[in-house]
C-alpha cells in the first residue's frame, strides 16, 4: 500500500482514526454496560477529571462517527440518552478482549513491581 491517506482503506488506520480521543474506548465500554444512559449519569460514571465539555465533545465525535446514538426527548426538563449504535455494538468483542488484555497487563505490572 502506498503511504497516502489510508482512512477507509486500511482497517487499522480507519479504526485508529475513528477511536481517537482519550476517553472514546471507556465511553464505549460504559455504554455497552449501561445502555440508554443520560448525560449526567454517564458523567458520574467517568473519572473525576472528566469535564462536562470534554465528555460532550467526545460524545459528539462518537455520534458523528456512527458509533453511538443520541436520542433527544421533547420534554421539560430536556432528556437526552445515549446508547451504542448497531455498528458500535459490533465493537463489543473488542471491548471484551481489551478488558481481558488490560487485566492481564495489570497483573504483569504488579508482578514486575513486586
Amino acid at each position: 500500500m502506498p503511504n497516502t491517506n489510508l482512512f477507509g482503506r486500511c482497517p487499522y488506520v480507519t479504526s485508529q482514526k475513528v477511536l481517537t480521543g482519550k476517553w472514546s474506548l471507556y465511553i464505549l465500554y460504559l455504554l455497552s454496560e449501561h445502555p440508554n444512559v443520560r448525560f449526567n449519569e454517564l458523567q458520574r460514571l467517568m473519572p473525576e477529571d472528566m469535564t462536562h465539555t470534554t465528555l460532550s465533545r467526545q460524545l459528539k465525535t462518537l455520534e458523528a462517527e456512527g458509533l453511538i446514538i443520541r436520542t433527544e426527548y421533547s420534554q421539560i426538563p430536556p432528556k437526552v440518552e445515549y446508547c451504542l449504535s448497531p455498528i458500535g455494538e459490533k465493537f463489543q468483542p473488542v471491548i471484551d478482549a481489551l478488558g481481558v488484555w488490560g487485566a492481564e497487563y495489570i497483573s504483569y505490572i504488579r508482578k514486575k513491581e513486586a
